[in-house]
């Protein structure tokens, strides 16, 4: 199998999974517990702590909170501003989010909330002046991604967190979850007041991820019950789960391996569009711009679903740039934001590339490619 669906998740390293056993059989204290059994555990949350800050560039171990994952953290930075802010209703994003921010976003206009939706243009970037204009005295939050799910496009936090904070006293959510562990953070060179992450984004495991929550920010607690998390999340701490996680901060720390991830994203992105013909970059060109590892290529008049399942049949994995279903045939949200034609739109694919893939599986799939495309397209009469 070539897996070549890094943006969906990754494959949990070894070191990982290794790190995880101990706690799933022997050690299995609860960490809020008293005895020694229990200090086991607790040790290796305050660790885990201190692996993602110092992953982060967080000033602070303290500054990190464990969740579930990407989308409770997302949830979580939202809701909590908004609840932090009872006089405020207005909400500051983009057409491009995740669905854990857009939908939540979408779900508060209907509970008497405000939110602009900043615009983005063909290159997939947001104006600033745009966001400028929009700041308010009734602003509570600003939430955008620092890399684009779909595309790998990269925002400007660092603006963004400047102008947030010189027109007004919002606080700045970045939803870093497909950004850790392929380019630097740097959280204390910025803005930013709340950041989302997610274990399996980055070899990881499933079901875990955290909040950093900047250093005298009180965000209110969205899970009710015991003072777990310096009382700022109820529930007994996943502790396998986060030793997992502080495995996977510790080998994300080094980037390393992303030189080689690039170069052959990049052999993968210049062959295809200059030998593919009518293919077409969603986003804009300027790699210093995008993740190391990503390209979203539409394929023209091609149904992105049909090429899936083609290289699915070869052994390959990858993901469609569409939302497209049999019912409504709609294309993704990112794409319609970016002003993608249809034509092209439902026919994107998105390649996201990871620590584990190597050359040969890349020259695989640019030999196979070109064959399927020609089939399809010949199929719809389009060839």
């Amino acid at each position: 199998m070539i897996y070549l669906d890094n943006n969906a998740t990754t494959q949990p390293a070894a070191a990982v999974f290794e790190a995880m056993q101990p706690f799933l059989q022997g050690v299995y204290g609860n960490p809020s517990s008293a005895y020694s059994l229990a200090s086991e555990s607790k040790k290796v949350i305050s660790d885990a702590q201190e692996d993602v800050a110092k992953l982060l560039g967080a000033s602070e171990p303290n500054e990190i909170v464990f969740t579930s994952g990407g989308t409770e953290s997302d949830n979580w930075a939202i809701l909590g501003a908004l609840e932090a802010f009872p006089d405020k209703n207005h909400i500051i994003t983009t057409r491009v989010e995740h669905e854990a921010v857009r939908k939540i976003c979408q779900k508060l206009e209907h509970q008497n909330y405000r939110v602009t939706w900043l615009k983005v243009d063909e290159d997939g970037s947001i104006d600033l002046d745009e966001l400028r204009s929009a700041l308010c005295d009734k602003t509570a939050v600003v939430s955008t991604m620092l890399a684009n799910n779909e595309t790998g496009i990269l925002f400007p936090v660092r603006e963004i967190g400047e102008i947030v904070k010189g027109h007004s006293d919002a606080l700045f959510h970045v939803d870093g979850v497909n950004a850790v562990g392929k380019i630097p953070i740097g959280l204390n060179e910025t803005e930013i007041d709340l950041f989302s992450l997610s274990a399996h984004k980055f070899h990881g495991p499933k079901g875990i991820g955290a909040l950093y929550i900047r250093d005298g920010i009180s965000l209110p607690s969205m899970l009710i019950g015991g003072g777990q998390e310096s009382g700022r999340r109820a529930g007994t701490e996943a502790v396998h789960q986060i030793a997992g996680l502080s495995a996977a901060a510790r080998l994300a720390a080094d980037l390393t391996p992303l030189d080689a991830v690039r170069k052959l994203r990049d052999r993968l992105e210049d062959v295809i569009l200059q030998t593919i013909p009518n293919t077409w970059l969603s986003g804009t060109s300027d790699r210093t711009k995008r993740l190391p590892n990503t390209s979203n290529i539409s394929f023209e008049n091609t149904n992105g679903e049909m090429i899936l399942h083609r290289l699915d049949e070869n052994g390959i994995c990858v993901s469609t740039g569409s939302a497209c279903n049999s019912h409504d045939r709609t294309a993704s949200p990112v794409l319609q934001a970016m002003n993608v034609p249809y034509s092209r739109a439902m026919g994107s694919i998105r390649f996201s590339l990871g620590r584990y893939n190597t050359t040969d599986e890349v020259e695989k799939l640019l030999a196979i490619l070109p064959g399927i495309i020609s089939e399809l397209r010949s199929i719809a009469g389009n060839n």
